[in-house]
Order: C-alpha cells, then structure tokens, then sequence
C-alpha cells in the first residue's frame, strides 16, 4: 500500500525534459516529477496523486479531495478492521 498526496500543479518548470512540475503540496511549493506519466499534459490547476516525489496519477478537485479524506481518515485513526 503506498499513500498518495495530492497537489496542484503550478506551473512545468523549463528544460527537465519536460518533466518536473512546480506543485502546491498543502501550502508549499515542491518540484514533482511527473514522467511516469508520459501520455499525460500538465498545466497549472491540474491535480496529481505524488508518492516520494513522482506523479503517480493526474486527477481532478474531486479525487484530490478523496486522496486527501483518505490521509486525514489513516491520520486520525478513524477506522475500523474488516
């Protein structure tokens, strides 16, 4: 199981290979890596699913906000065993 942060993308940042993103991670700016997802287009207000730093998924507001009930759910340890 790994968990996923989600983040706005700011903007692509130049040369990379066109795969470094500038993302807004709960306030702070980090550089996201986002070539494992090569048949995807990245511009500022795209939402990404980030595991250490790589761009696992794009997705929009509304699964971001479900990446991010999931954390605050492991966090706060509000579940229950199967």
């Amino acid at each position: 199981m790994c968990l996923g942060i989600p983040g706005q993308v700011i903007q692509m940042l130049d040369g990379y290979g066109n795969q470094l993103a500038l993302v807004d991670v709960a306030g702070e700016a980090r550089k996201v890596n986002v070539g494992m997802l090569p048949e995807e287009t990245f511009t500022a207000g795209d939402w990404v699913i980030i595991h250490m730093g790589f761009a696992l998924e794009k997705t929009d507001a509304a699964g971001a906000a479900a990446a991010l009930a999931g954390l605050k759910l492991v966090g706060n340890g509000d579940w229950t065993e199967p």
